[in-house]
């Protein structure tokens, strides 16, 4: 199931083979490309190697941090200035730090040029015809999904369709060519991709996730009426279905199920005793899972770097459940005083109960709340001693699931002028959650007034899996009126706030990179 992504020859000899032009001496033990690209098992090496840039720190732990703690749903305390600074109060002065700019930059852009290095060589290796359709599908997959995210951090940004040189000095393009591009590697991926796998291929890049990213990629356009088609693909496929268990998206152990468009493959390296993959000299024993859940642990048990905010609680606690019970999505999605609805003498934190770890003060305010679904308590797998998060995690990263494309699929038609269309996607999700139908409760509802309720749909299905910034952005509710219910929002300024800063260091070789406004 995750062993191909554990293959990571391809990345080792793509490294050394891209380095050799730089060299004066050549190295006799070091492959070349043009003695690597010869095979289906160089091609396959090829894309395992994309798959494992998921694993380097900016995509498994950072990634989190700007669409989460940025966003109104978290926010940090952390003792690093930097990170407070960067992801929580919009004040940045080191446009070089390194957790932003080596991660959400560095590590993106390190995938699009191990998807251009397949791209570009494996076209010309002869080879099954319909594995290498798959595998460039993947890699226009893949490429697609590091640059919609360079697009949501960083907006312009250089454009780079073929395997990078030294002397390559990308211009920066505009947002729009961005979202153009990976319009065109998506709609490349769904045709090439298969709808499914089997075996141990089970967890690559399927026509469905191509079809839902192009459906991301086009609704934060607002072109919802062009999103219509590929989410319906999806949707009409039969291939997906909501887990009757809610929790069963954030398990070890029901990993790939019926509701997973897309997700990040992570296993566990019990002899790796890094954060990343990107140790030189311990290719043999790297770190294939994510090293986020010691950072968003609570204290005693992680670094408690990212928090949540408690306001989400109160959306979970409008609507009982058709029995009468808490919505019981919220236990899963947090860790906090009332985890156990009977309060925080029954409510379990890593075995010991939230009173006898941190006292019956912490109640009242954003303290003491913690993101729960990307962590590893449930999983069994954080070990001795005292249960401290570990850093190579075994949890795969559910980057897509069927529940989200129900839930902007309703937007499109929504926003398409089908309300009442849109009602009976919604109701699927909240009927998994024991919730009344919206068509019964909430029957005839405005265009305005349904994008409100979806809104607070969004946030009880999708809190705490990194969607929560995109959705602000498309919504155009980035403003500093968010402060109401995160502090951080005071510094945020129009306009200027909505991406990160252009690391100064990739100006500084690249006169052709322009900085983003307000920097």
């Amino acid at each position: 199931m995750k062993k191909f992504i554990i293959l990571f020859v391809a990345a080792i000899v793509i490294g050394l083979a891209s380095c050799q032009k730089s060299l004066n001496i050549v190295n006799p033990d070091a492959v070349t490309t043009q003695q690597f690209w010869k095979t289906g098992t160089d091609a396959q090496l090829g894309v395992n190697a994309i798959y494992s840039t998921f694993h380097r720190a900016g995509l498994c732990r950072w990634h989190f941090f700007a669409t989460m703690i940025r966003a109104d749903e978290g926010w940090s305390k952390s003792g690093d200035p930097n990170l407070i600074a960067n992801f929580d109060q919009f004040v940045i002065t080191d446009y070089n730090y390194g957790n932003v700019y080596g991660g959400l930059w560095g590590d993106n852009y390190f995938g699009v040029n191990r998807a251009n290095q397949v791209l570009d060589n494996v076209p010309q290796i002869n080879m099954d015809a319909t594995l290498k359709a798959q595998y460039l599908g993947e890699a226009h997959f893949l490429r697609a999904l590091f640059y919609y995210q360079l697009s949501i951090f960083f907006g312009n940004v250089p454009l780079q369709l073929k395997s990078s040189l030294p002397t390559d000095k990308t211009p920066t393009s505009p947002q729009s060519a961005v979202w153009g591009q990976i319009e065109q590697d998506c709609i490349a991926a769904a045709a090439a991709l298969p709808a499914s796998y089997t075996g141990t291929n089970i967890g690559r890049a399927t026509k469905g996730a191509a079809n839902a990213l192009l459906a991301k990629a086009y609704m934060q356009q607002h072109n919802y009426q062009a999103a219509l088609a590929p989410l319906q693909a999806v949707i009409q496929s039969g291939l997906y279905s909501l887990t009757p268990n809610y929790q069963d998206n954030f398990l070890a152990t029901t990993e790939f199920n019926s509701e997973s468009v897309f997700e990040v493959g992570n296993a566990l390296n019990p002899n790796d005793t890094h954060d990343d993959d990107t140790q030189t000299g311990s290719e043999d024993n790297l770190n294939y899972g994510s090293s986020l859940p010691p950072f968003f642990a609570p204290p005693q048990l992680g670094f408690t770097d990212g928090e949540a905010r408690r306001w989400p609680i109160a959306e979970f606690e409008k609507e009982t459940t058709t029995s009468g019970g808490r919505d019981p999505r919220l236990a899963v999605t947090f860790l906090f005083d009332s985890t156990d609805v009977r309060g925080p003498n029954f409510t379990q934190i890593y075995g010991q109960t939230f009173a006898s770890r941190y006292g019956t003060n912490n109640v009242s305010n954003d303290n003491y709340v913690w993101f729960a679904k990307l962590l590893d308590y449930n999983n069994g797998t954080a070990p001795a001693p005292g249960n401290f998060e570990i850093f190579h995690s075994p949890n795969n990263y559910r980057y897509i699931r069927y529940a989200d494309v129900l839930l902007m699929y309703a937007e499109c038609l929504n926003a398409t002028g089908a309300t009442s269309t849109a009602y009976q996607y919604v109701d699927i999700v909240r009927k998994r959650a024991g919730l009344a139908a919206l068509s019964i409760v909430m029957p005839g509802l405005s265009q305005s007034q349904f994008l409100t309720q979806l809104k607070h749909e969004r946030i009880t299905e999708l809190t705490g899996e990194g969607h929560r910034w995109d959705d602000l952005a498309r919504w155009g509710d980035l403003t500093p009126a968010l402060a109401s219910r995160d502090a951080g929002f005071k510094n945020f300024v129009a306009g200027k706030n909505e991406f990160f800063p252009i690391p100064q260091r990739e100006i500084d070789v690249n006169p052709n990179i322009k900085q983003n406004p307000g920097y």
